[in-house]
């Protein structure tokens, strides 16, 4: 299949995006999609969402710090998810799927091949694809993993030109903004350092898995791959489509190499 002359995007939005007090925020997922759907008249979008725990848990209130119980409200949340996404999306006469992956998806060329077959088929019939990790299965990913990592494995491996992460955090700064009141947000980066890595995994949201660091791994990952990252603020998508939909870099931070 011939590559489209669209510039194609990852967007992954976060937990704490989508979430508020248990549930899911449906204004802020309201909004989340028709920026989605704007993006699509421009751009190949390929959609990276967290959510299924936090959607599962409005309906099925078990221990979260159990993984088994875990697993089953992720089976739950899941299709409750897709269903919000599918409502929201029908506004705009547009189609979603659902593609569930793995660690294990990546580590075989065979499969990573079949996924990204049908992820460019969908695509190319105007469907916006939505990733998710196979939560209700795949123990690492609810353990150790992140959709971080793998919005990043998403966009290389299915051919994007750009990851952009939505979350609580607006970009990276000098120093924690919540701490430092001299903090100050890099606009730019062209190279993530190890010491950057090693700041303590602190999620600050009882579904997120995430992090500032699982976002530097992200931005690593892809700028070791001459590939590039914009993370901005998944509750005022203002930063983000000043970005994408006008080519004015306002807010948020903007990885990419400096060749």
């Amino acid at each position: 299949m011939s590559k489209s002359s669209r510039k194609r995007i990852v967007v992954k939005v976060g937990s704490h995006v989508l979430t508020e007090q248990t549930r899911l925020a449906r204004d802020r997922m309201s909004n989340l999609v028709e920026f989605l759907a704007d993006l699509m008249k421009r751009y190949e979008v390929i959609l990276v969402s967290s959510g299924a725990v936090a959607a599962g848990y409005s309906k099925l209130k078990l221990d979260k710090k159990i993984l088994n119980n875990r697993q089953a409200i992720a089976s739950v949340g899941q299709p409750y998810l897709m269903s919000a996404y599918a409502k929201k999306l029908a506004r705009f006469d547009i189609l979603s799927a659902q593609i569930l992956l793995s660690a294990s998806d990546f580590d075989s060329r065979k499969r990573t091949l079949h996924s990204k077959c049908t992820v460019d088929t969908l695509i190319d019939k105007g469907v916006l694809p939505i990733v998710n990790e196979n939560d209700a299965t795949d123990i690492s990913e609810l353990v150790f993993g992140d959709n971080d990592q793998m919005s990043a494995h998403v966009a290389y491996y299915f051919d994007a030109d750009m990851l952009v992460i939505l979350s609580d955090i607006d970009g990276y700064y000098t120093k924690d903004p919540r701490e430092h009141d001299d903090a100050m947000m890099r606009k730019e980066v062209a190279q993530i350092e190890a010491h950057d890595l090693e700041v303590p995994h602190t999620p600050n949201h009882s579904f997120a898995t995430g992090g500032i660091v699982t976002k530097l791994k992200a931005a690593k990952f892809l700028l070791d791959r001459d590939k590039e990252m914009f993370m901005a603020s998944g509750f005022d998508l203002t930063d983000v489509r000043s970005f994408l939909l006008d080519g004015v870099h306002l807010k948020g931070t903007y990885f990419k190499g400096a060749s």
